[in-house]
């Protein structure tokens, strides 16, 4: 990034507006009348029936019947071929391409169910990973022309994990260029489109992730997230995402091109899976979580319980809109709404109770952590600086720390519009129309930043879609380490208002 980049971004996303709070409004009954999905109808049941559905399944479901044999791995990799090369010249999510070598594992994977062989839970799935991770033998360029060259000698730590659990790889997916953006284009692989609107964002930087699970072109996934690039395009896309608490997953593998493996996680930034259902995230989070090689002769991770397992029993505190970074009515009310369900559920709720810091606090820390992080070499924030930071980070993590004693889950949102209109010219000094109102581009990234900056979980989830038929996902945050109460907190929300819905023509 530019050093003139790094200015506009940082005064865009560092604006502070003295706007008021939006009046809330009931949508229970005005909103969505005709999607199953909305949060004012439970949904129909997952579809159950021939071949052309088996793509869009769970990936649990999915690896239950490879394990049961059921279905065989080379049947579900072809499916799923077969997706691709029927849907994707149109989207353009699955940039490289590992066909043969995919199908080579898959029928390894039969032949050793045929010995009474199991290569693990998910033996023989076929899935995707964003370009950005390391496959050896495949180019790893995180969109920048520069490196269009470069193929990865050896696999990213969650690439060997995947595998080890039984999973091989039909390619990877689309990334905007270095990772820094909410769409999805490069000068290399082209731009990514939204499955549920032509021309309008994916979501970025795990943009083609979330469009390969949203169209049944692969079963599971895995992004990367320091500004929201996990959770806004599950958001953009109408799926599943976590951003897992700093330091579980290993990045190792997950570096831009030319820079060596290391064990070593860089600050803010982590590596987490998205799906098609909650369930996929824990069987996911279960497979790539635990220390890399440097941790591991040391320590062994133990995530804590979900802290409820019923809406019932959950304390959860909303936060719909900030003047920050003031978020549409639809999303804000989405929000409220939840909170009605939930309450009426049983569940504690609160639209009042925040953690005990000035917002501005956690966002003034944020932003220059993450604008060091994006600008590389360039980076003007010096050591000292870092320090100063990094102690003002230490006191908001103790004040969530705090906070999470008496409440479980915040509610928010990840951006603060629904999939928006492409915009490949702007660069930096883009603005987004917010219900009618210009806004800075980049001020959204207030709401990826109030977990991040503090290390912790969130986890989004779909709720439906909005009145011009987008959806709409919310962001659970959880405390430090709470990753399964974050994750649950998603599948409960499901079994209550509905999950996982295909756009429109990619149902079957």
């Amino acid at each position: 990034m530019r050093t003139t980049d790094r200015r506009i971004f940082l005064q865009q996303t560092g604006a502070l507006v003295a706007t008021g709070a939006l009046t809330p409004r009931a949508l229970l009954s005005t909103h969505q009348s005709g999607n199953p999905n909305a949060a004012g109808a439970r949904a129909p049941a997952q579809a159950t029936g021939d071949d052309a559905s088996l793509p869009l399944r769970p990936a649990h479901e999915l690896a239950a019947m490879l394990r049961d044999g059921r279905i065989g791995s080379e049947e579900l990799t072809r499916l799923f071929i077969a997706r691709i090369e029927e849907h994707d010249d149109e989207l353009n999510a699955i940039v490289v391409r590992d066909f043969d070598r995919a199908l080579d594992a898959a029928r390894a994977a039969d032949a050793a169910r045929a010995r009474g062989e199991s290569l693990g839970r998910l033996h023989g799935l076929p899935m995707t990973i964003k370009e950005s991770y390391d496959i050896a033998g495949l180019p790893t360029t995180w969109g920048d022309p520069a490196a269009k060259d470069n193929r990865a000698q050896r696999d990213a730590v969650v690439v060997e994990r995947f595998k080890g659990a039984g999973a091989h790889f039909l390619g990877k997916t689309n990334v905007p260029l270095n990772l820094a953006d909410f769409q999805t284009f490069n000068a290399i692989h082209g731009t990514t489109h939204n499955p549920w609107r032509r021309g309008h964002t994916p979501g970025g930087s795990s943009g083609g992730s979330a469009v390969a699970l949203a169209t049944g072109m692969t079963a599971l996934e895995s992004g990367s997230d320091i500004g929201g690039s996990i959770r806004n395009p599950a958001h953009f896309c109408g799926v599943y995402g976590h951003k897992p608490t700093l330091g579980i997953v290993p990045t190792r593998g997950h570096q831009p091109p030319g820079v060596p493996q290391s064990a070593q996680d860089p600050d803010l930034a982590v590596v987490g899976p998205l799906a098609r259902s909650a369930e996929d995230l824990a069987l996911a989070m279960e497979i790539l979580a635990g220390p890399d090689v440097l941790e591991a002769p040391g320590w062994k991770l133990e995530l804590p319980p979900p802290r409820a397992t019923s809406l019932a029993d959950l304390r959860v505190a909303l936060w719909p809109d900030d003047p920050l970074a003031p978020v549409s009515e639809q999303i804000a009310g989405r929000i409220r709404e939840v909170g009605e369900r939930l309450a009426a559920a049983g569940a504690t709720v609160s639209d009042t109770a925040r953690p005990a810091f000035p917002t501005s606090l956690s966002h003034q820390t944020y932003l220059p952590l993450l604008d060091g992080m994006m600008a590389g070499p360039e980076g003007e924030l010096k050591y000292f600086d870092w320090m100063g930071l990094h102690g003002r980070r230490g006191f908001l993590r103790e004040q969530w720390r705090q906070f999470f004693e008496q409440w479980d889950v915040v509610l928010c949102p990840i951006s603060t519009t629904t999939a928006f209109p492409q915009d490949e010219e702007g660069g930096f000094e883009r603005t987004l129309r917010v219900d009618g109102d210009e806004r800075p581009y980049f001020e959204q990234v207030f709401w990826a930043g109030l977990a991040t900056v503090a290390y912790l979980p969130a986890t989004v989830f779909p709720t439906g879609l909005s009145e011009d038929g987008l959806p709409i996902g919310v962001q659970a945050i959880g405390p430090a380490y709470g990753d399964r109460t974050t994750i649950e907190v998603a599948r409960l929300m499901a079994q209550e208002i509905g999950g996982f819905q295909a756009p429109p023509g990619y149902g079957g």
